[in-house]
C-alpha cells in the first residue's frame, strides 16, 4: 500500500481517539469526579469499601484497649499533620519512637472529606485523631483579640444546621474507613482566640454545648460510632470561661484533652509539666472522671531548659493515673515558639530515655478500643472473638443550662499555650 498524506493523516486521527478513549478520557473523568470547583464544598461521597489491607489488619490484630490500664500513649501533631509527614519522619529518627497517635488539624472552609488522610496515618500503626475545625483559617486576624471573629462560624449557625450537610459528608466519610479514629472538635473553647469560643462571637456556654452534641448527634446517626470523641479546653487561666459551664456531658465525651505549653510567650516563667496542668485537673475532676489526654504540649528552648523540662515531664507523669496519653507539639509556631524535639540533640536523647519506661510501651490496633474509665478493667475479649462489657463510667453529669455572669475584665492572654493555631 503506497503511503500518501491523507492515509497518514487517518491514521493519526484514528491513534488520537483511541489514545483519548483509553488514556486521557479517563484520567479526565477521574479529575472531575475527585475536584470540588469550591474548596470545602462537595457532594456526599459514595460508599468505598475500606480497602483490603483493612480488614487483613482487623482479622490479624485482637481486640483491645487503647491504652491498656495503667500505661499511657505517646503522640506527636506537627503543623501540616497527615498533609505532610517529613516532621513524623524526623521525629520518629531524633527519638527512636514511633509515636501511637498522629493528630492533624483541618478547618472547614477548605477541606472536604479524604480518606487518604487517615489511612496514611493507620497504615503506619498510629490511632488517627482529627482536630476538627469550624473556621476559616486564612482569614484569622493578626490581632490576636479579633483572631475569632468570624461571625460565620459562631456556634449559633453550627446549631441552627447551616453545616450539616458538611458535617454529614465527614460522617459517612468515616464511618466507611472500617477502623477507629478520634476527633478532637472544637478545642479550647473556653478561650476568646477562635471563632467556636464562648468568648467570641458572641456564643454561650450553652450554645456550645448544643453544638456539641449537635454535630456528635450527626454522626450517631450517620452510624459513625467507631469514633473517640475528645472534648479539649485550653489549660485555665484568669478570666477562661469555668470549664463545668461548656461540658458537653460523659454520654458525649470519651476523653478529655488539655492544651498547656512552657516557655511561649507571656510564660516566660519556668513552670514544670505538673505545674501548667495540675490545678486543671483537678477543676476537671469535679464534674467528670473520664481519662485525661495532654492533646497538646511542648516547651521552647527558653534559658536552655528544654530537655530538662522533658526529662521533669517523664519523672511527674507516672504519679498521674488520670493522664492516658501526651501529645507533642512538634512545631515551630512562631520565632518564640520552637517546640520541636527533632531539631535538638539534648530534647531528643530526654525523650528517648523517658519514652523507654515500660508505661509506654503501648500498641494502637485496627480493633483498639477507646479507654474511657480509668477504673482497672478486664480484657474486652476474654474469649477472643468479640468485645467484652464496656468500661464503667461515672454517672452523667448535666452541665448547667443558665449562662454564667458575664465578666467585664477585659480577657488576658493565657500562660502557657500557643498562640497561633494553623488548620493545615
Amino acid at each position: 500500500m503506497r503511503v500518501t498524506f491523507p492515509r497518514v493523516l487517518i491514521l493519526l486521527l484514528l491513534g488520537s481517539m483511541v489514545a483519548y478513549a483509553f488514556v486521557i478520557g479517563p484520567k479526565l473523568a477521574h479529575v472531575e469526579a475527585t475536584t470540588d470547583e469550591r474548596p470545602g464544598v462537595g457532594p456526599v461521597p459514595t460508599y468505598q469499601p475500606p480497602p483490603p489491607w483493612v480488614g487483613q489488619r482487623r482479622t490479624m490484630e485482637p481486640i483491645s484497649r487503647f491504652p491498656e490500664p495503667g500505661k499511657k500513649f505517646l503522640g506527636i501533631m506537627t503543623a501540616r499533620g497527615s498533609y505532610d509527614l517529613e516532621p513524623l519522619d524526623a521525629f520518629q529518627q531524633a527519638v527512636g519512637h514511633d509515636p501511637q497517635v498522629l493528630q492533624f488539624s483541618v478547618g472547614w472552609a477548605d477541606s472536604t472529606f479524604d480518606r487518604r488522610l487517615f489511612d496514611q496515618v493507620a497504615k503506619r500503626g498510629m490511632m488517627p485523631l482529627l482536630a476538627w475545625e469550624p473556621w476559616d483559617f486564612t482569614k484569622e486576624s493578626r490581632d490576636e483579640m479579633q483572631r475569632g471573629n468570624q461571625p460565620e462560624y459562631a456556634l449559633a449557625n453550627i446549631v441552627a444546621g447551616k453545616f450539616d450537610d458538611y458535617i454529614t459528608t465527614w460522617a459517612n466519610g468515616i464511618k466507611n474507613l472500617g477502623y477507629p479514629v478520634g476527633i478532637r472538635f472544637a478545642h479550647e473553647m473556653n478561650g476568646y482566640w477562635y471563632p467556636w469560643a464562648v468568648q467570641a462571637n458572641g456564643n454561650t456556654p450553652d450554645q456550645y454545648i448544643q453544638a456539641w452534641r449537635h454535630v456528635h448527634d450527626i454522626f450517631e446517626r450517620a452510624g459513625a460510632t467507631d469514633v473517640t470523641w475528645v472534648w479539649s479546653p485550653n489549660r485555665d487561666y484568669e478570666n477562661a470561661a469555668p470549664l463545668k459551664s461548656v461540658y458537653p456531658g460523659d454520654d458525649y465525651v470519651d476523653w478529655i484533652g488539655l492544651s498547656g505549653y512552657y516557655g511561649t510567650k507571656g510564660a516566660e516563667k519556668y513552670m514544670s509539666f505538673d505545674e501548667i496542668f495540675r490545678p486543671t485537673l483537678r477543676q476537671l475532676r469535679e464534674f467528670t472522671s473520664r481519662p485525661i489526654v495532654i492533646t497538646e504540649t511542648g516547651a521552647v528552648d527558653f534559658d536552655h531548659k528544654k530537655a530538662s523540662w522533658i526529662q521533669e515531664m517523664f519523672r511527674q507523669l507516672p504519679g498521674d493515673p488520670d493522664i492516658i496519653g501526651v501529645i507533642w507539639y512538634e512545631a515551630r509556631k512562631e520565632r518564640e515558639a520552637d517546640w520541636r524535639i527533632s531539631n535538638s540533640p539534648d530534647a531528643a536523647a530526654a525523650y528517648r530515655q523517658g519514652m523507654e519506661d515500660p508505661m509506654y510501651d503501648v500498641k494502637w490496633t485496627f480493633n483498639a478500643k477507646p479507654l474511657t474509665s480509668l477504673e482497672p478493667a478486664s480484657d474486652p475479649s476474654p474469649s477472643g472473638g468479640s468485645p467484652g462489657p464496656a468500661d464503667t463510667t461515672a454517672p452523667t453529669t448535666a452541665p448547667p443550662t443558665t449562662k454564667p455572669p458575664k465578666s467585664t475584665t477585659k480577657p488576658t492572654k493565657p500562660t502557657g499555650t500557643k498562640t497561633t493555631t494553623k488548620a493545615r
